[in-house]
């Protein structure tokens, strides 16, 4: 499993609005997210609007391509877009910043041989 983490800005007045969606997601694309291979995903958001997303996958490629491949990721992606600074063409869901994993604490106890 590889750990995604991205970064992308919602605008300043849009962030109450952005929280609201986010707490009734539509069940198909909750859905379509489950199915696609988005595992372990969170979005974290600071009151700035800088918004941090985390998942868990097997591929992001696979997991971007999957959601690409259904209709509501469409609707949705398009729905989102106006939230988002400094897009672009891009959609939100491909428009991020990756972020690099610098540390993680299982991967160093397994490499020391200690364990959690």
């Amino acid at each position: 499993m590889t750990r995604v983490c991205f970064q992308l800005q919602v605008k300043p007045g849009r962030i109450a609005e952005y929280r609201e969606r986010h707490a009734a997601v539509w069940p198909d694309m909750l859905a379509a997210l489950a199915s696609t291979g988005w595992n372990n995903y969170s979005i974290f958001l600071r009151p700035d609007g800088l918004l941090i997303g985390y998942l868990e996958t097997a591929s992001l490629e696979q997991a971007q391509a999957g959601m690409a491949a259904t209709e509501v990721n469409g609707r949705w992606q398009a729905d989102m877009a106006e939230f988002f600074e400094d897009l672009g063409d891009n959609a939100p869901d491909t428009g991020f910043i990756q972020l690099e994993e610098i540390f993680n604490l299982e991967e160093q106890l397994t490499r020391t041989g200690h364990t959690s």
